[in-house]
C-alpha cells in the first residue's frame, strides 16, 4: 500500500480531520472516494507525527483485513524506532495486535482502550496510548473515536480544549 490507512472505509484520517480541523472530511477527496496523501503528508510533518507499523513483515492467514488473521513474521525494531525519535513523548497504537506487540516488547502492562501505560526508554519517559481501532468494524462512532484520540493531542499540546 502506498501509505497508511488508504482504505476509504477506514476512519483514521477522518479522526485526524475532526481532532485538528473539526471536519471529518478534511483529508477526503470525496468525488474520488479516497484520502489526499498530498494533504496528509505535509500535515504529519508540520505536526511532527511519525507513523510506523509494529511489524516489518506479516502474512495474512485468511483473506481478511482483521488483525486476528495476521501472523507476524518479523517485528519492527521498536528500540531503533524510538532511538530515531528522541523527543517522542507518546506512542499511539490503534489496534490490539499493535498494542500487544509494543507492550510485550517493552514489558509494560497493556492499557485499556483510551488509556495509557508509561515506559522509560533510555532515559526518556514515553506514554503508550491504546486508542480505539479506526476500522469501521470497531463498535464506536467516528466522532466518539475522535474524542478519545483528542485526549492524547490535548496532552501533547497539539490541540486546545475548545473542540
Amino acid at each position: 500500500m502506498p501509505f497508511y490507512y488508504p482504505n476509504y472505509q477506514n476512519d483514521m484520517w477522518r479522526i485526524f480531520g475532526i481532532c485538528f480541523y473539526g471536519d471529518k472530511n478534511h483529508f477526503l477527496i470525496e468525488r474520488e472516494k479516497r484520502f489526499s496523501q498530498d494533504l496528509i503528508v505535509p500535515f504529519l510533518r508540520e505536526k511532527r507525527i511519525a507513523m510506523s507499523d509494529t511489524a516489518a513483515e506479516v502474512v495474512r492467514t485468511k483473506n481478511t483485513a482483521s488483525d486476528k488473521d495476521l501472523e507476524i513474521v518479523e517485528q519492527t525494531d521498536l528500540d531503533a524506532l524510538l532511538r530515531a525519535l528522541p523527543l517522542c513523548e507518546a506512542v499511539i497504537t490503534a489496534g490490539q495486535l499493535a498494542t500487544s506487540v509494543f507492550c510485550r516488547h517493552f514489558q509494560i502492562a497493556e492499557p485499556r482502550v483510551g488509556d495509557f501505560s508509561g515506559l522509560s526508554f533510555e532515559g526518556c519517559e514515553v506514554r503508550l496510548y491504546r486508542m480505539p481501532s479506526s476500522s469501521r468494524a470497531y463498535p464506536m462512532t467516528v466522532e466518539r473515536k475522535a474524542q478519545v484520540y483528542r485526549k492524547v493531542f490535548v496532552w501533547l499540546g497539539m490541540v486546545g480544549l475548545e473542540r
